[in-house]
């Protein structure tokens, strides 16, 4: 196996991946995890995968509004044998207003999980960007609703496969109260998530890092290993609160915040 950090696919092949990933998406298909076919694929791998794919949905004129940060509980790295979470980008056309019906017949396997999102005020930089930096750039928090969307046949994948997928990004809803930082210890939010006026799901913000400005620390400093940086206006989820839970038609969700309201959504 290569080191994570090292590049083991041609231009081709990436080309190729990208557009196999690109089709799952646009076309809502399964597709065989990517790194059936290249075992030695690296993390490095999938984020050349994810890239070319962030080039050619903005070719095609989707926006950049920001990014998330995927696989940030200490429970989610054991299980996927990985000591840094990952990142994915977000578009505007994934975005859904509060309140709204979403369409299930675009994805392959949704599921929703509770979230923290962070608005910036200033660009941020890595390498070496810590949590107070973060807390520093940020303007507001509210809280937030991923729909996330493995493209993997029989929801198997490996963190490069996840990484080239753009992090099973799909969808994202955000809602409530927006709140300036000072005001909150996000820490300690309690989050409970009602799947049909039942709790499915509860946690509290600290599954993320111990502090979700750890998540998006660490998502700059991905960032800057990336020759990238993360603008103010950005938009930013700092990583599931709760485990993910599958939706189907029918399902309404909705996910209450301690201190910053609830975000509600149902699917058809």
């Amino acid at each position: 196996m290569s080191p994570s950090n090292e590049l083991t696919l041609s231009r081709e092949d990436i080309v190729r991946l990208c557009e196999r990933v690109e089709g799952a998406q646009t076309r809502a298909y399964a597709i065989p995890k990517l790194t059936d076919e290249y075992p030695a694929m690296t993390i490095a791998d999938g984020y050349a995968i994810q890239s070319e794919l962030r080039r050619r949905y903005l070719a095609q004129g989707h926006r950049l509004v920001g990014w998330k940060a995927g696989l940030t509980s200490k429970a989610k790295m054991q299980q996927m044998g990985v000591d840094v979470p990952s990142i994915g980008f977000l578009t505007d056309r994934m975005a859904r207003p509060e309140s709204s019906a979403i369409s299930t017949a675009d994805l392959v396997h949704p599921r929703v999980e509770c979230e923290v999102a962070f608005v910036m005020k200033k660009d941020l930089h890595g390498p070496g960007c810590t949590g107070e930096d973060v807390l520093d750039a940020t303007d507001y928090v509210l809280p937030a609703v991923e729909i996330i969307d493995s493209r993997y046949s029989g929801f198997k994948f490996d963190l490069a496969s996840v990484i080239a997928d753009n992090g099973s990004s799909a969808r994202f809803v955000g809602g409530g109260r927006a709140r300036y930082v000072e005001e909150l210890d996000l820490r300690t939010l309690g989050v409970v998530m009602e799947k049909n006026g039942e709790m499915v799901a509860m946690g509290a913000s600290a599954a993320v890092l111990g502090h979700p400005a750890e998540a998006i620390a660490m998502l700059v400093n991905i960032l800057a290993d990336m020759g990238e940086h993360l603008p103010a206006g950005s938009f930013v989820m700092s990583g599931g609160i709760t485990e993910a839970i599958p939706v189907k038609p029918g399902d309404s969700i909705v996910a209450r915040f301690q201190e910053l309201g609830s975000v509600s959504m149902r699917f058809v």
